[in-house]
């Protein structure tokens, strides 16, 4: 007769099991340590490497230490992640344009708008970001030319500052150099885009430049008025002189008056041929060719 088998040892199965699956734990446990550690080093390095671009400069901040005054320049430059920050500056030049109303020094009302180019000072952007921040044009510049053109334009007459603009932006421009300087701000250029003036001022240049106008008409009508009595003084003293000369070749030469006649004569039958269309006949005294009873008379001697 045949035994039966054995009961199956579930102690020994369950001991197996745990061994197998201890065994397992212990390789991939170590894992997600390697895994962690490896991706800290990464991202620690990708973000220990900051990039300058072309017209950018860089200053650093310590978190234990403050700002450096050291100036980064363009391209790759490296920062402790966590414990340094670098702030990126633009020192290319830029342009800001402000509208301003002021009084002259004759008390009319002017409305300018000044154009100006600045950049900050490469060697001093510690200073800026320490004193002003990033948006320091915005922080000094507006209220700084405000006040410039202001003090300016009260040193000129209305009618000066069209005429002599380039030294009133002259003066602006060196006023606003010197105290943007305080600022380590660079101004490279000022310039005058726009320049008005008050409605009063307006209507009373042109009052006067139609009183202008007015006055050299009148001016010229004046002129004209001499030069037309002296071209009749001239024309009378002339006609006289004739009339004074033709009286003395008359006296002189009795001829003359035949002349004269003959003359008139052609010209009247040279119009008559000329316009006529029919045929004309005229009698020598129409034709002021009666020169025979002329000369006879003339000729004939006084009693």
């Amino acid at each position: 007769m045949s035994k039966a088998p054995p009961p199956p040892d579930f102690q020994k199965v369950i001991s197996a099991v745990r061994n197998a699956m201890g065994d397992i734990g212990k390789k991939v446990g170590a894992l997600p340590i390697v895994v962690g550690f490896t991706g800290l080093a990464g991202y620690t390095l990708y973000n220990s490497v900051y990039f300058v671009h072309g017209g950018q400069s860089a200053v650093k901040f310590n978190a234990i230490t403050g700002m450096y005054d050291k100036t980064y320049g363009e391209g790759a430059n490296l920062a402790f992640p966590y414990l340094e920050t670098p702030i990126v500056f633009d020192i290319r030049s830029k342009p800001t344009e402000v509208i301003t109303a002021s009084g002259s020094k004759d008390l009319q009302i002017v409305n300018m708008a000044v154009r100006v180019l600045y950049q900050p000072n490469p060697e001093a952007l510690h200073t800026i970001y320490r004193n002003l921040g990033v948006n320091y044009p915005e922080t000094v510049l507006p209220s700084l030319i405000n006040e410039i053109i202001k003090a300016v334009i009260a040193q000129f007459n209305a009618s000066d500052l069209l005429t002599r603009r380039p030294e009133v932006s002259l003066r602006i421009a060196q006023q606003l150099q010197e105290r943007a300087a305080r600022f380590n701000i660079i101004i490279s250029d000022v310039s005058i885009t726009q320049m008005s003036f008050g409605k009063e001022y307006t209507n009373a240049v042109e009052a006067k430049q139609i009183a202008q106008q007015m006055a050299e008409r009148a001016k010229f009508h004046v002129e004209q008025a001499i030069q037309e009595k002296r071209g009749v003084i001239v024309l009378a003293e002339g006609e006289a002189e004739a009339a004074r000369l033709i009286g003395q070749a008359v006296r002189e030469n009795p001829a003359f008056v035949e002349l004269r006649k003959l003359e008139a004569a052609k010209a009247i039958a040279k119009r008559l041929g000329s316009d006529g269309k029919g045929m004309y006949y005229l009698d020598s005294d129409n034709l002021m060719l009666d020169v025979s009873s002329a000369g006879t008379s003339m000729g004939s001697p006084k009693k």
